[in-house]
C-alpha cells in the first residue's frame, strides 16, 4: 500500500469492560507493543464511554503511543438527547477516531444511511476522524447484491463531502455475516469488496481520496487470518472485535508483521 496509508488497528471493545478493567487492559497492551509497532502501525482502543476519562489520563500520563478511540457520537452539538454524548464533548477527551454507523447501531438502534452522514460531518467538525462501517447481510450477499448496497451505503454516509474530506477518513468493511460468527470472509473476499469500495470513492470523489483513504476490514479478525487479510493491497487494518479484549491477543493482530 502507498506510504501515505499508514495500516491502523482498531480495537472496538462493544459494551465490554468497566474503568477499572479498561485501564488494566490498556496497560497490558501498552507493554506489548514497541516503538516499532507504533511506527509502522496506528493502533486505535474504542471502550465504551465510562471508560474514556480514565483511558485518556493514562495514555496522557504513560506517554502512550495509542490512540484513544470512541464507539458512536449523536450528531448534534449539544441539545436535549437524553443518554447521548457529542462528538465535541469526545474531542475534549483527546479522542482521535470515532466509529460510525457500525452494524450493530444499524441494527439495533435504527441508524441509517442519513444518520450516518451527519455523524460523519459532526466528527470531523470536531476535529476528529470517522471509522464510517459498511457492509451487508448474508441475504444480500446470496442475492448478488453485495457490492451495490455497499456502494449505496458509502455514497450516502459520505454525501456532501469533498474529496479533501474524504481522504484522512478511514472506512470499515463489515461484512455482517462475518461478525462475530468465527466465520471469516476469505482475504481475497475481504479485497475484492475493499477494492470496490475504493474504486466508489474514485469515481465519487476523485482518485486522491481513492489513493489516501484507508479501508479496514472487520468480521471475526484475529492472529491467525490478519497477516494475510493485510497482504491484500486494498485492506489497510482492521476494525476488531472480540479479539480487541485480550490485550494479548490484540497485540499479536497489530504485531501481524512478524507472522
Amino acid at each position: 500500500m502507498p506510504a501515505a496509508r499508514k495500516p491502523i488497528i482498531s480495537g472496538n471493545w462493544k459494551m465490554h469492560k468497566n474503568h477499572f478493567e479498561a485501564i488494566q487492559a490498556v496497560q497490558k497492551l501498552h507493554y506489548r507493543l514497541d516503538s516499532d509497532d507504533h511506527d509502522f502501525v496506528i493502533t486505535t482502543v474504542h471502550p465504551p464511554f465510562t471508560d474514556l476519562r480514565s483511558i485518556q489520563t493514562l495514555i496522557e500520563s504513560d506517554r502512550m503511543k495509542i490512540e484513544l478511540g470512541a464507539q458512536n457520537c449523536h450528531w448534534e452539538e449539544q441539545g436535549a438527547f437524553t443518554g447521548e454524548v457529542a462528538a465535541p464533548m469526545l474531542a475534549k477527551l483527546d479522542v482521535a477516531y470515532v466509529i460510525v454507523g457500525h452494524s450493530e447501531r444499524r441494527q439495533y438502534f435504527g441508524e441509517t444511511d442519513e444518520t450516518v452522514n451527519l455523524k460523519v460531518k459532526a466528527v470531523q467538525k470536531a476535529a476528529m476522524i470517522p471509522i464510517m462501517c459498511c457492509g451487508e447481510t448474508l441475504e444480500q450477499r446470496e442475492a448478488g447484491d453485495a457490492e451495490s448496497w455497499v456502494e449505496g451505503q458509502i455514497v450516502s454516509g459520505l454525501a456532501g463531502l469533498g474529496g479533501d474530506k474524504v481522504a484522512p477518513m478511514v472506512i470499515a468493511y463489515e461484512p455482517i455475516w462475518a461478525i462475530g460468527t468465527g466465520v471469516t470472509a476469505t482475504s481475497e473476499d475481504a479485497q475484492n469488496m475493499c477494492g470496490h469500495i475504493r474504486n466508489v470513492v474514485k469515481g465519487a470523489f476523485g482518485e486522491d481520496a481513492a489513493a489516501k483513504v484507508r479501508i479496514q476490514y472487520g468480521g471475526s479478525v484475529k492472529p491467525g487470518n490478519i497477516a494475510e487479510l493485510m497482504s491484500q493491497p486494498d485492506v489497510d487494518g482492521a476494525l476488531v472485535g472480540g479479539a480487541a479484549l485480550d490485550p494479548d491477543e490484540f497485540a499479536a493482530i497489530v504485531q501481524y508483521r512478524n507472522h
